[in-house]
């Protein structure tokens, strides 16, 4: 085996070492590639698949090697996070924005979207507050998104970008129309 290895060490050396950066990790990694091969020689089916087999033993020791690496430094114990909640503000004002045009849908779809996307409530909850069968609730739910979406639609125009909605305008609607 001795004899092998030291064929292939050199050519195994420059494979690690082009995939890992730092010196005494490589020789580490060289020296955890030959004691696994040396322990586990007797799975090599055959000699002339050697340097495949050093290869791959190569590998899992790379990629075991970059498992154990911490990608991130600790954060200190005493680090608190702040208490600027924005988002539930922003939230609180959408809402209530969105609440009139909720209020437009016919009460068998707003009552149950207003319960789900104001309220917070769970479809379990809204299902046993309206007598309904939780698919029932579900089904309710999803439809009364559907109607809101096309109330939605029909008043405003929507800019979309990667980040989501980055802007809106309202239509010139008909009478007809409530927005």
């Amino acid at each position: 085996m001795i004899s092998e290895w030291q064929n292939h060490k050199a050519q195994l050396r420059s494979y690690v070492s082009k995939r890992i950066n730092d010196s005494h990790a490589v020789d580490d990694i060289l020296q955890d590639v030959y004691i696994k091969a040396s322990s586990n020689l007797h799975q090599l089916k055959s000699k002339g698949s050697l340097k495949g087999w050093l290869y791959r033993i190569a590998h899992n020791t790379i990629m075991d090697f970059y498992r154990q690496q911490k990608p991130y430094e600790e954060l200190p114990e005493d680090l608190v996070a702040e208490d600027n909640d924005s988002g539930s503000l922003a939230r609180k004002e959408l809402a209530e924005c969105l609440r009139p045009l909720i209020d437009e849908l016919p009460e068998k779809y707003g009552t149950p979207l207003r319960l789900a996307e104001l309220e917070g409530y769970s479809q379990q909850s809204i299902a046993e507050q309206l007598g309904l069968s939780l698919s029932g609730a579900k089904s309710r739910v999803q439809r009364s998104r559907v109607k809101f979406r096309e109330q939605m639609m029909a008043c405003c125009d929507f800019e979309v970008g990667q980040e989501g909605i980055t802007d809106y305008s309202p239509k010139k609607t008909s009478s007809s129309t409530k927005c």
